[in-house]
């Protein structure tokens, strides 16, 4: 989708990010990081250079995997917190 510019893969590629990054952000609860990808994306969707809207993506994709690797502690203190309440 990203190397092959069309439209509806625009449209596509701007539906499938948008579940797949801003959901996960959303439910993290972390409005700067969701607001950071929103311009990223933006970034990626209005890019008409091929190379440069790939690099753009990669660049999106890495920094969701930070974002991921500094919220898994919390989210998993939180599901043993959860756990701890309910078998109390």
């Amino acid at each position: 989708l990203v190397s092959n510019w069309t439209r509806g893969n625009k449209t596509l590629l701007q539906m499938a990010l948008q579940s797949w990054m801003f959901s996960r952000l959303e439910n993290w609860g972390t409005t700067s990081w969701l607001e950071s990808m929103q311009t990223k994306v933006q970034d990626i969707l209005g890019e008409d250079d091929k190379d440069r809207r790939v690099a753009v993506f990669v660049e999106a994709c890495s920094v969701l995997k930070q974002y991921e690797t500094m919220a898994a502690p919390s989210i998993l203190e939180m599901a043993l917190w959860k756990r701890e309440i309910e078998s109390g």
